[in-house]
């Protein structure tokens, strides 16, 4: 599948260190059903692409990035960037993005849309997750009985009751989260390392099976996101 191409239609800060980017663009078939669907974002290089994208070999194409959409219509795709300062690729990107700036994007992927028939939702994430569960949430009915828990100390208005906890304290929290009765339905994403120790939690502890966790990390910390995917292909690879 080739490449899309999208443009900025506006930019939005909606906290301190979160940039809201809406993008229109021809040919933006990006419902797959999924509330974590994700892109690649193609990123320029010196300014701008070069021609025939999707003729360029592999190790000539430009810099990635994996993106989940915050929401989309026919016509626009929303993307929430974390900014933290002037270092990394997408955040600094982000920031500085105005009308007509364009990127490219593959995709969409994903694998997570809240089942119906679950009793209950438990939605579990840093920042990096945020707007999967801002998805999820978007679509989860006004009744539902949902327990959402972020680690991230800037607040947004969603949907639902959701607890917002320093990501030091998102581990201990889920611990000690009130457990609703009948059968879960779980999205958990965020930071390898804090995944891995809720991994144990809920599926050792709580007893949760595949069936009713999505669980993985989107990053890990000290590793750039071309470190961290080549990191899991070689630990999967192993595992085989």
């Amino acid at each position: 599948m080739p490449p899309t191409r999208i443009q900025v239609r506006r930019t939005e800060r909606i906290t301190p260190h979160m940039v809201r980017v809406t993008f229109d663009g021809d040919n933006l078939a990006v419902d797959n059903g999924f509330t974590d669907r994700y892109v690649k974002l193609m990123f320029p290089i010196d300014g701008g692409f070069p021609p025939d994208l999707d003729a360029l070999p592999r190790d000539q194409m430009p810099p990635r990035r994996t993106y989940t959409i915050r929401a989309a219509t026919a016509d626009e795709v929303t993307i929430d960037f974390v900014h933290h300062g002037d270092s990394g690729l997408a955040g600094p990107w982000a920031a500085n993005a105005k009308p007509g700036d364009e990127l490219y994007f593959v995709g969409p992927g994903g694998g997570y849309a809240p089942d119906p028939t679950a009793d209950w939702h438990l939605l579990i994430g840093d920042e990096a997750a945020l707007p999967a569960i801002g998805a999820a949430l978007d679509e989860l009915p006004a009744d539902a009985t949902v327990r959402a828990i972020v680690g991230s100390v800037e607040p947004q208005d969603l949907p639902h009751n959701v607890t917002w906890v320093d990501p030091a304290d998102l581990v201990d929290t889920v611990k000690q989260l009130d457990w609703p009765a009948g059968r879960v339905h779980a999205f958990v994403h965020g930071e390898a390392g804090l995944v891995k120790q809720l991994r144990d939690h809920l599926a050792g502890d709580r007893g949760l099976s595949r069936e009713q966790l999505s669980i993985s990390g989107y990053w890990r910390r000290g590793l750039h996101e071309d470190a961290f995917q080549a990191e899991k292909r070689t630990t999967a690879a192993a595992a085989r």
